[in-house]
């Protein structure tokens, strides 16, 4: 890679199987199962991705997806499909292991989004065993505050210890609305929502050639474009739509990409909106990064 450089990618963690109707949230499952299909159980496939951006020395990891960190039984009750830690995987194609990343960024602190910071579970351990030895971690306080004092309705969200071990580490970074990582040609403006979990942290990514917001949960693929679908899981579905219109606004205006973390097919889109329907549709499906291009 060359010293001015950037580059793109988009990672595949492990993936999971989740049920479409709590995917979906109050949307019928006539409407849904049009985008994704069902099995007979109802649960419908579901992408991990992560996306990485190599600028110089830096190597920056958004999110890591649920890893393998589970035991078995863990395992089967949440649906993660493959044993052993995928992200890990696709770092090593990319010619990179753990140990080469200098910042993992967090939307927020859910195990289907953090569990890939964690060793792979062996029979023989006796703890939780951090990764990325030498990353900065950044998450937004307010997630991290909430993982360390749950409601008893995203209570199973989290990692019991996660949080601890983070600030073990003495490399956690607490970011915030507004708040900005400058590294070199790349500047990353984070953007604090409420809508999915309280602070969760949404990266509006600037390049000379390239914009992209990694979106976390506020849209996980691309049929939650669609402002008025959202999931179950969501603490506030109406604060989040007014979220993803406000953020959705000036993706447009930018003509930036949306990258997708949980979309069981492609990793970016692009957005229009219909002025007759007035609401916003994904365009420019792709379902890797290497066409993007940057300068520098």
């Amino acid at each position: 890679m060359e010293k001015s450089s950037l580059r793109f990618s988009a990672l595949d963690g492990n993936y999971m199987k989740l049920d479409g109707g709590a995917m979906f949230g109050n949307a019928p499952k006539a409407l849904w199962s049009r985008w994704m299909q069902p099995d007979d159980r109802n649960m419908i496939n579901i992408g991990s991705r992560a996306l990485l951006i190599e600028i110089q020395d830096h190597k920056i990891l958004f999110e890591t997806g649920p890893g393998a960190y589970l035991s078995p039984d863990m395992k089967k009750r949440f649906q993660v499909i493959e044993d052993h830690h995928v992200l890990l995987e696709s770092l090593n194609k990319k010619g990179l292991g753990h140990e080469d990343i200098t910042h993992v960024i967090l939307s927020h602190l859910h195990f289907d989004h953090a569990g890939g910071l964690l060793r792979q579970w062996e029979d023989t351990r006796t703890g939780l065993e951090l990764l990325f030895p030498k990353a900065q971690f950044m998450v937004g306080k307010t997630n991290f505050e909430r993982s360390r004092s749950t409601h008893m309705r995203d209570k199973a969200s989290f990692i019991p210890g996660l949080a601890t071990l983070l600030e073990e580490s003495r490399r956690l970074r607490f970011i915030k609305d507004n708040d900005r990582l400058i590294l070199n040609d790349l500047e990353i403006e984070f953007i604090e929502s409420q809508g999915h979990t309280p602070g969760m942290i949404l990266s509006y990514i600037q390049t000379k050639g390239v914009k992209m917001l990694f979106a976390g949960d506020l849209a996980p693929g691309h049929p939650w474009v669609n402002l008025s679908i959202t999931m179950g899981y969501d603490r506030f579905p109406e604060g989040l739509i007014n979220e993803k219109r406000q953020v959705f606004q000036r993706i447009f205006k930018d003509d930036a990409w949306i990258f997708y973390t949980h979309d069981n097919t492609y990793a970016a889109s692009k957005l229009l909106f219909d002025e007759t329907k007035k609401r916003f549709q994904p365009v420019n499906l792709i379902k890797d990064l290497n066409q993007l291009k940057t300068s520098g």
